[in-house]
């Protein structure tokens, strides 16, 4: 199931917090004169759920079928304080995915084609080191972040030490190379079997 494009309450996302979560608990802005399109309370409420499982302004608000030019004019108003606070909250929660997000990607790595004639023929997984040293300076910056006057290029021992250190848990080329001509080898071995069969046949 994918969110509807059009503005809609009814569109999806996984993972919305449950209705007693701490997040859904703030202090609506009250209306004092509510219209038929004001973002009521449980609309709100509805938009900071929808924020906290997608991370995205714009899928948030259309979940409720409300514009972000609303939303952001109902952010600054007086007695909207409760409502902007969980915003925020429910922002960081869709940050804290972002960064599971990364950290699956720079620890897996990213799988990509390896093509021979125009056909993929195998495929070998790529590690991001920028990701990689970013997220290490960030998880632990008492051993990866360099102090401001400490040189981090290219060629400074900061750097050459962390490189060493992610180096060191990755696949050699030979090893990377031996695993793509083993599957080489593997489909030139299938097609010979095909065309001796169609020979046969």
């Amino acid at each position: 199931m994918r969110p509807s494009r059009r503005t809609s309450a009814m569109a999806f996302f996984e993972d919305l917090p449950e209705a007693d979560d701490p997040l859904l608990g703030f202090a609506p802005y009250l209306h004092s004169r509510p219209r038929r399109n004001s973002i009521t309370p449980d609309r709100q409420r509805m938009f900071i759920a929808a924020l906290a499982a997608s991370g995205i302004v714009t899928q948030a608000a259309r979940a409720i079928g409300a514009s972000l030019e609303a939303l952001y004019k109902l952010r600054l108003m007086k007695g909207a304080e409760g409502f902007s606070a969980a915003w925020d909250k429910a922002v960081d929660r869709g940050m804290l995915r972002l960064q599971d997000c990364a950290l699956e990607r720079a620890i897996l790595g990213e799988e990509r084609p390896v093509a021979s004639q125009g056909k993929v023929v195998a495929t070998y997984t790529r590690h991001d080191t920028a990701l990689m040293l970013f997220l290490l300076r960030q998880r632990m910056p008492e051993r990866y972040a360099a102090p401001p006057t400490q040189d981090a290029r290219p060629g400074s021992p900061l750097y050459e030490r962390v490189r060493r250190d992610i180096e060191a848990q990755m696949p050699t080329v030979a090893e990377t190379r031996a695993v793509i001509d083993a599957k080489l080898e593997q489909l030139r071995r299938t097609i010979e079997a095909r065309r001796t069969r169609e020979e046969d046949g």
